[in-house]
């Protein structure tokens, strides 16, 4: 086969001399069009999710869990005092690939405002875990205060529970919890200042957190009513390793404690994440597949329009082969042609992305504001919508691009255009000279 005269005739299909109007040319081009636009949220969605998943794993490892946990059982003697909690979890460290360990109290409370009341989620940790801990010290923006040392007397909040309860760096808040005392319960009171105010970026991880020294937990939580963990830190969160981490430190300190990696014990949730994030994406190729099926259409067309030129090369010798490869060649044109479009705006609009989101969520307010106002809504009552409610998701869009993701998404859509292609161009070579210039 001759691949120079296919590759001609495909190039003034795609490109013809003549000015005369050509309905399938602009179905053609209007395929390339549809492609390109079908490719540019593909890529955002992506990229968006890949960093939304990736951002909230990060701080859902590095606040909640550690790449390791450890549940202990509250029989422990150890438990007993803050001190001697400490130093029993110190003999992790003797694992090979534990860097450090961070023991915790928890309990469910209730936490007094000026005005209201919300739950809270009690975390008693080192006094200076915002300093010692490398996951706090980056993933936590302190909004006020200074959180480098907490003392028995101030306390620091999340950034929701601060909103709830109209609380700021001084004032005073109140901690409800349940006191044991000889088999009677009763609730115990007790006053905190806040320290500092802090945000993960991710309302819905530490809206109800609020953390104070290790030692001050013990004077008024009682060990029956609170639990125990030590987050475990390893040098990767991802490393098969963590396996056997999680393995050895069951048969050396398995007695009083149970072990599960981040994986295990946040399984409900990364399931959610991942799930979503395949029908995301399943949407998003199902409208390529859709652009995609344009070409066909466009082939059509362009057959049906060329159908004189088709029976002329026939007869003088064209191949049925080299016919169809000449339309198969314009439909794989028109999918790297869209591809070429749609591709580096994708990438642009999600390195943007948290600026797009602004403009739009501007725009979307503007309009909705206008729309109370006429409706006769109190100026006081209009309250702005948020695209990306931080009670959902991060604050900030984490872009990540997923260089070898697009580049399965170019192959593919490059496949997808020969495919496409294919039935058509396959009717064009098997078209009759002799029928269709009876026709003409």
């Amino acid at each position: 086969m001759n691949f120079r005269f296919p590759m001609m005739f495909a190039k003034s299909l795609i490109f013809p001399r003549s000015e005369k109007k050509s309905s399938a040319r602009r179905s053609l081009w209007g395929a390339l069009l549809c492609i390109g636009l079908s490719i540019i949220p593909l890529i955002v969605v992506l990229s968006i999710t890949n960093g939304m998943i990736q951002g909230m794993t990060d701080r859902i490892i590095g606040l909640a869990s550690g790449n390791v946990q450890a549940y202990v059982s509250t029989r422990l003697k150890e438990t007993s005092s803050a001190q001697t909690y400490i130093e029993w979890a110190q003999q992790f460290k003797t694992v090979q690939g534990v860097n450090e360990v961070y023991p915790e109290m928890g309990i469910t409370a209730l936490a007094a405002g000026k005005k209201m009341r919300t739950g809270a989620q009690l975390r008693a940790l080192d006094s200076d875990i915002f300093e010692k801990n490398a996951a706090f010290k980056k993933l936590f923006t302190v909004l006020e205060g200074d959180v480098s040392h907490i003392d028995e007397k101030h306390a620091v909040i999340g950034q929701k529970m601060a909103e709830l309860l109209d609380l700021h760096t001084g004032d005073t808040f109140r901690i409800i919890t349940i006191k044991t005392n000889e088999g009677k319960q009763s609730p115990k009171l007790t006053s905190f200042k806040v320290a500092g105010i802090v945000s993960s970026g991710y309302q819905e991880l530490d809206a109800l957190w609020v953390f104070v020294s290790l030692e001050t937990a013990w004077q008024f939580v009682s060990i029956e009513n609170a639990s125990f963990t030590v987050m475990i830190d390893t040098p990767d969160a991802y490393s098969p390793d963590l396996v056997r981490i999680q393995k050895e430190l069951k048969t050396k300190y398995g007695k009083y404690a149970n072990y599960y990696r981040w994986s295990q014990v946040h399984e409900a949730e990364f399931e959610n994440f991942s799930s979503t994030k395949v029908m995301l994406v399943f949407v998003m190729i199902l409208i390529v597949l859709v652009a995609s099926i344009n070409i066909s259409s466009a082939i059509v067309m362009l057959v049906m329009e060329r159908r004189r030129e088709i029976a002329i090369l026939k007869s003088i010798g064209a191949s049925p082969s080299e016919i169809t490869l000449s339309f198969i060649i314009t439909g794989i044109t028109c999918g790297i042609g869209g591809l070429a479009a749609g591709l580096p705006l994708g990438l642009l609009a999600a390195v943007n992305a948290n600026q797009i989101v602004k403009y739009i969520e501007k725009a979307v307010n503007l309009f909705a504001r206008a729309g109370y106002l006429i409706a006769g809504v109190p100026v006081e009552e209009i309250k702005a919508i948020r695209l990306m409610d931080p009670a959902y998701y991060l604050q900030d869009i984490p872009v990540n691009l997923p260089f070898a993701q697009v580049f399965i998404i170019c192959i593919a859509t490059v496949l997808l255009a020969l495919f496409v292609s294919i039935i058509p161009s396959v009717k064009a070579g098997k078209e009759k000279p002799l029928d269709i210039l009876r026709k003409v």
